[in-house]
């Protein structure tokens, strides 16, 4: 089929660090086994952020141009040949990883650790899987979820992030039942909704930490957290030893203030951040877990003796696995009030670029903070 009778659609495109361009594109039909969405909502994500800014993401290089964003959500428009759960005009959540279904990862569940992952908006693979930041999309449809009557699509869009910490919860074997004390290192979006999540699983306490005191008060005021620490900023330490001295010290400081000078059963480092990932071990109680779910520094210096003599466990977590139908439940469920809160601003997709540097600044022209942003047709 010749692309002169095809339609067309429009794209925000990365082609270099802070070069993003507004096209427009052939629109292609849906493959076997492929829907069409309009994506109606998409929540950019701290990784589209260093997409964006830098023209990479850790060891991961923009080598094409790139469709960002993989938090989404949209109406089925069309369906490829073989189709058969999806119809035109569902509602659908998009989930971003396209998994191979043929590994010894996949066969067990855990598909998140796919060697041959093929990620939306990601530059891991090339050539690179255009994320959701166009009007329409071709994505597999066992990968499209659809939506219960009572969430909109940004909040649909929340689902991915979500999904992230209840696959986080899962490796700690958090469930409703357990009612641990919980610990949340950083108050960004990933972050509130680790507290989000706690606090619907039934913790006996939430409790945060930050060194930004107005996310504090914005995570204490809505309902995130029942009591808040900010951390005091600090020039960087001179020696590992400094530095591993300093991390003790402020959580002694911040568990003395929380009363729980023990520590706690479960703590989520959502910052990825060398400290705060040496404060996250001395946090932990005696026998509980700490569970790494920020990405940031890539070598960590870690007080392992106080992990290793104390039986605390170090759980690494990456993406989720089978977690989008539990995600929109929940979502769907009124436990988790106020969760659109965290959405704070809204662009549509011909002000993407826009969009990113309001994110890299963090607070917009009046002063207000920014947590997560929004694009599409419905912003």
């Amino acid at each position: 089929m010749s692309p002169i009778a095809l339609p067309t659609q429009h794209a925000a495109v990365l082609h270099g660090a802070k070069d993003l361009h507004f096209e427009e594109r052939t629109l292609w039909p849906p493959h076997q086994g492929q829907a069409q969405v309009a994506v109606m909502a998409t929540g950019l994500c701290g990784s589209d952020l260093h997409y964006y800014a830098h023209g990479r993401n850790g060891d991961f290089v923009v080598q094409a141009p790139l469709v960002l964003g993989h938090e989404a959500a949209g109406i089925v428009t069309s369906v490829g040949p073989g189709v058969k759960h999806l119809v035109p005009g569902q509602r659908v959540a998009i989930e971003a990883g396209i998994m191979c279904n043929n590994c010894s990862y996949c066969a067990k569940g855990r598909y998140n650790l796919c060697k041959n992952m093929r990620f939306c908006s990601s530059a891991k693979t090339f050539p690179h899987a255009d994320g959701t930041l166009q009007e329409r999309m071709n994505h597999p449809a066992h990968v499209l979820h659809p939506l219960p009557d009572n969430i909109s699509f940004e909040q649909a869009a929340l689902a991915e992030p979500l999904s992230v910490l209840i696959h986080a919860s899962r490796r700690a074997d958090f469930t409703p039942s357990s009612r641990p004390t919980v610990l949340v290192f950083g108050v960004g979006s990933i972050g509130l909704l680790a507290c989000a999540l706690a606090k619907s699983y039934g913790a006996s306490r939430v409790v945060a930490i930050d060194i930004n005191q107005t996310r504090l008060d914005f995570a204490l005021q809505n309902g995130f957290a029942q009591q808040v620490h900010c951390l005091p900023l600090m020039d960087r330490a001179k020696t590992t030893e400094e530095q591993l001295r300093r991390a003790k010290e402020h959580i002694s400081a911040a568990l003395t203030e929380f009363a729980m000078p023990d520590g706690f059963d479960l703590v989520f480092e959502c910052t990825g951040a060398e400290p705060c990932i040496q404060m996250s071990i001395h946090a932990a109680v005696t026998g509980g877990k700490v569970m790494l779910v920020g990405m940031g520094s890539r070598n960590v210096m870690l007080p392992l003796s106080a992990a290793a003599t104390r039986e605390v466990d170090i759980h690494g977590s990456f993406r989720y696995a089978h977690t989008y139908p539990t995600a929109l439940a929940l979502l769907a469920s009124g436990k988790l009030p106020g969760i659109e809160k965290i959405i704070t601003h809204r662009f549509s997709l011909q002000d993407t670029a826009r969009a990113f540097e309001l994110l890299a600044r963090g607070r917009d022209d009046e002063g207000r903070m920014v947590l997560k942003v929004m694009v599409g047709a419905q912003s």
